[in-house]
């Protein structure tokens, strides 16, 4: 049995739709709620599943997508149910298993809805999808084999990642011809410009900057340089864990959404928290874009624009190796001059050594060459959701 089948609210059923059920727990910030909504969105959408998200955490996700409901334990979201999850019992109103089952970031399941797979006459496709890496180990160990100790279950490890072997990660089919149009349409880019800021597009030779980052001791001697730079730079902020720097800056009692300061060279605007479908926007009317954890992270590299990683912070600087690999991805084929310069600036903007925008800035030219090539190669590993998709089709054949 499908996994929405039953649920009356859903107005797009149809018959024989493979079902699936995604959980997630959300642990920290937006990255987990916000990889798990675009891939529910993706497989309904793309590939005709009927999906079921269970979320533990409803605030941050209303954060991505502003109309969903707070107070309801169910409701349908464009043909996808959302459930909240009370982790560990609760597994909806009404129990039933899905064709495939995602574990996201080793969420534990509900042990009453694992011991309904296990009765299942046909036992799910079941995944646990993992956090992206650009580590090689991630290759070897993507659609590993993980036997349950007790029932006749298997669960397979499903690992995003950007290199060859892996789960690739989640692309829409439309995203390139989408950001070709906003890129070749004057009107829709001054429309942006108006109704996030208030103001018209900058002038040519005014460096456009996005910055979403997270607590960060390099921001404040970062916004400096933008500050007294030789050239114009016009800095766009979501509105988020760096608004009091950027408010400290100018002098001002905090930066919220809709907020316009300037000093020197620098131009700032504070822009609302967007929904997952208007941040791209974002990005293709910057030339350089800061991004953080996850998601933003995948989305820069489709915008084919350069982009500076802040990578989650883990004790211990684990997290270091991985920014490296991710690096040695992205900056391969680079003059040698150019990628020093955006190692240093990566490493620096990560809590090791001094941003230099100066330096970078020289180099911005040869980065967005890259970062073209770039989203051409990360193409050919293929997207998340149809790696996913395939593979779950020869698991219930």
């Amino acid at each position: 049995m499908s996994a929405n089948a039953s649920a009356s609210e859903s107005s797009s059923t149809v018959p024989n739709a493979i079902g699936c059920d995604i959980f997630c727990a959300v642990i920290d910030n937006f990255g987990d709620i916000g990889v798990c909504w675009r891939l529910a969105r993706q497989l309904a959408a793309e590939h005709g599943w009927q999906v079921r998200v269970f979320v533990d955490e409803l605030h941050a996700f209303q954060k991505l997508y502003p109309s969903l409901a707070l107070d309801r334990a169910r409701q349908n979201i464009g043909g996808i149910v959302i459930e909240h999850w009370h982790e560990p019992e609760y597994a909806g109103d009404m129990l039933e298993v899905a064709d495939v089952v995602i574990e996201a970031f080793a969420c534990e399941l509900p042990p009453v809805y694992v011991a309904a797979m296990a009765r299942r006459e046909h036992a799910p496709a079941w995944f646990n999808l993992d956090y992206l890496s650009a580590e090689d180990w991630v290759a070897d160990f993507h659609l590993r084999p993980s036997p349950h100790p007790r029932y006749p279950l298997t669960k397979t490890f499903f690992f995003p990642g950007i290199g060859p072997g892996t789960g690739g990660v989640l692309k829409e089919k439309h995203l390139d011809a989408a950001r070709a149009a906003f890129e070749t349409s004057a009107s829709a880019r001054d429309t942006w410009w108006r109704e996030a800021t208030g103001h018209a597009q900058p002038p040519e030779g005014t460096t456009v900057v996005s910055l979403f980052a997270y607590e960060n001791r390099a921001v404040d001697d970062l916004l400096a340089q933008w500050r007294d730079s030789a050239e114009p730079v016009i800095l766009l902020v979501p509105e988020g864990c760096i608004s009091g720097a950027v408010a400290r800056l100018f002098g001002l009692p905090a930066f919220a959404a809709g907020t316009h300061a300037e000093s020197g060279n620098l131009r700032a605007f504070a822009l609302a928290f967007t929904e997952q479908t208007a941040y791209d926007a974002l990005l293709w009317v910057s030339h350089i874009n800061f991004v953080r954890g996850e998601d933003s992270f995948v989305r820069a590299q489709w915008a084919a624009r350069p982009f500076i990683w802040h990578i989650y912070p883990q004790a211990d600087d684990a997290h270091l190796p991985k920014l490296d690999a991710a690096l040695a991805h992205y900056a391969r084929g680079l003059p040698s001059d150019a990628h020093d310069a955006i190692a240093r600036f990566w490493h620096a903007w990560n809590g090791a050594g001094r941003s230099d925008w100066a330096e970078l800035q020289r180099y911005l030219p040869a980065l967005q060459e890259r970062a073209v090539d770039w989203a051409g190669e990360l193409a050919e590993v293929g997207d998340l959701a149809g790696n996913l998709a395939l593979f779950a089709k020869t698991q219930l054949k």
